[in-house]
């Protein structure tokens, strides 16, 4: 076993932690990153990136294939070649991977690929096939990240997927059941629906993606009905079988009858954990906060030297999230004053059409007893929205009554995820409507839905 040292040991090479690992080499800081798979964790290797790749695909064939447009576009008939496709998507993710290897070598970052375990608050032993390490650090940043909620009693494998065995298939499934009506599983569901599966969603709430009020879901309500998704709310899954290679889901409806429901294929997605108690974590004693570690604004845990970052600690659980906690931890550990004190975290479910929320809303606000004042600018007033044969959405700020100052911003609509740097900034900056209403927009572009959503709080819109 190979005894080392060094002043900061980050484990988890996702977007916390090699983010981390980065600035901490760049701040001249001695470090080492361990990671048990491939660098950039979920997100890049099996979540985000990947997902991103299949939507793009399902969007394109679906284009391709739908006969609905009134451009007068006729196209012939659109094939995919799912393995292919599965390729291309694992081309994009080695690219990704090397870029992270090759920054991480350029910040003179230490890399160490196995399984960790913790010894104690500054020890853990790495082992990876014949050799063994055993290091100690001055400071542990532990970015270890999520895994996914598998249902009770029904483990993933053979026809029940999580979301990294969905992003493998080589086939489109012919029926495919999504357990759980969260940004997961309607996006993955929504790709496959475009490719040409016969998609049912089925989902425990009274609606589909809980997390964002009902204006805001309601068109991409509409979409999987034109895709002919089907949607169960308000329905359980009682139990489920497998047959061969296909899945039998025994469902309980609303008023409390029972259905069976057969598939080819059931993507379930009721959510993440934090790897918290992974890697003899769970022996360091940590406090908790429910599954996940508790931290304060600076990430520290409650064992001293000891910082946690990310998924690991809970919602929410978004890459940008980790990145940002794990730059501010390599700055600390450099001596640097800084504190978690961000006023906006952009939330973004990459549905048909996309949601983007930033901020609070409006009943968020009115709970801590701020006088607010929201407008609201549909994009089907929406000059470029309507160039792009989508209208279905709309942009919505909240504002202080009082001052005008920007609280939240939330909208709807297609490839409406671009705006959230400028939505993030807006907030970040403590910008007002006013500042907003003056700034000059492009257009055709649907970013003017910002700035008539803002002369629209001040009773000055232009275009409704």
């Amino acid at each position: 076993m190979k005894d080392l040292t060094c002043r900061v040991l980050v484990v988890g090479g996702g977007p916390g932690g090699y983010v981390c690992a980065i600035r901490a080499g760049q701040l001249g800081l001695d470090t080492v990153l361990v990671e048990r798979a491939e660098l950039g964790g979920t997100c890049l290797n099996v979540g985000c990136i990947p997902s991103k790749a299949l939507i793009h695909t399902a969007e394109q064939f679906h284009a391709a294939t739908d006969t609905a447009s009134e451009t007068g576009l006729s196209i012939g008939k659109a094939t995919v070649d799912m393995g292919r496709n599965v390729a291309w998507r694992r081309s994009i993710v080695d690219r990704l991977n090397r870029g992270v290897a090759g920054l991480l070598k350029k910040a003179k970052v230490r890399v160490i690929t196995g399984e960790v375990r913790f010894l104690d608050g500054k020890t853990v032993e790495v082992t990876d096939g014949s050799s063994s390490y055993r290091i100690n650090a001055d400071d542990v940043v532990i970015a270890t990240g999520s895994e996914p909620v598998s249902l009770p009693d029904v483990p993933f494998g053979g026809p029940v997927l999580s979301s990294t065995e969905a992003l493998s298939l080589t086939d489109v499934p012919d029926r495919l059941v999504v357990v759980g009506g969260g940004y997961i599983g309607l996006e993955l569901g929504t790709a496959f629906a475009k490719l040409g599966a016969k998609v049912t969603v089925v989902e425990a709430g009274d609606r589909l993606l809980p997390q964002y009020d009902p204006a805001l879901t309601k068109p991409v309500a509409d979409r999987l009905k034109s895709l002919s998704v089907t949607v169960h709310t308000g329905t359980t899954v009682v139990s489920v079988s497998t047959t061969g290679g296909a899945v039998t889901l025994q469902l309980r409806t609303p008023d409390g009858t029972e259905r069976t429901l057969e598939a080819e294929k059931a993507l379930v997605t009721i959510g993440r954990r934090p790897n918290a108690g992974s890697a003899g974590l769970s022996d360091l004693g940590l406090d908790m906060a429910g599954p996940a570690i508790a931290i304060d604004d600076r990430c520290r845990t409650s064992m001293r030297g000891v910082y946690a970052i990310g998924d690991v600690t809970g919602e929410p659980m978004l890459a940008h999230r980790a990145m940002a906690q794990g730059a501010m931890v390599a700055d600390l550990l450099a001596g640097k004053k800084r504190k978690w004190d961000v006023r906006a975290i952009p939330a973004i479910c990459f549905t048909d059409p996309e949601i983007v929320q930033v901020g609070q809303t409006a009943e968020e606000a009115k709970r801590q007893g701020i006088e607010v004042k929201v407008s609201e600018f549909p994009l089907a007033a929406n000059g470029r929205a309507m160039t792009r044969e989508r209208t279905d959405g709309f942009v919505r700020v909240v504002t202080e009554k009082s001052t005008g100052v920007l609280l939240g911003i939330q909208a709807v609509g297609t490839e409406i995820s671009e705006l959230s740097a400028a939505f993030s900034i807006a907030l970040e900056m403590g910008a007002r409507a006013e500042d907003i209403a003056a700034t000059i927009h492009a257009h055709p572009t649907q970013g003017e839905g910002f700035q008539e959503a803002a002369l629209g709080v001040m009773g000055h819109a232009l275009h409704i």
